[in-house]
């Protein structure tokens, strides 16, 4: 079996994390031209929210809730997108994308192919996005 990429590294810039799960922004090829887009992980190897008690799934809710806030506070998109797939990576975790009309692949998902040319958007800084996210779910540090 193939180790976890998600259980033996981060993810992700940590922008946010506590006992249960953590929140990383994602950059990379895969964040291009989406700024802001930013990954939910539960920290223990598990496949499927059904896997996790009704107490961590409404966490892991809330903490995805209260990035969605803060992406659509900081970024201003035209939408969020909340994506969990996990086909190539089995460990629970949540994607949140903030999807403009004018985004290279809109209105296609994020993993299509894009529609146009990736039009320039400026990345939040880390710090913006982690010191939003302790204002609502605390510092946990």
């Amino acid at each position: 079996m193939n180790p976890c990429e998600l259980c033996s590294s981060p993810g992700g810039d940590l922008l946010w994390q506590d006992d249960r799960c953590r929140i990383v922004r994602v950059g990379g090829a895969e964040g291009e031209g989406f700024p802001g887009f930013c990954r939910v992980i539960w920290r223990t190897h598990v496949r499927e929210m059904s896997d996790l008690a009704p107490a961590d799934r409404a966490h892991l809710r809330d903490v995805i809730d209260a990035v969605e806030s803060v992406v659509c506070r900081v970024m201003n998109p035209d939408k969020i997108n909340l994506a969990s797939l996990g086909n190539v990576v089995p460990h629970l975790h949540w994607h949140v994308i903030p999807r403009w009309t004018n985004d290279s692949h809109f209105p296609a998902p994020i993993w299509a192919n894009p529609c146009r040319a990736v039009p320039v958007r400026a990345m939040p800084e880390s710090g913006v996005l982690a010191n939003a996210l302790m204002a609502i779910l605390g510092d946990s540090r």
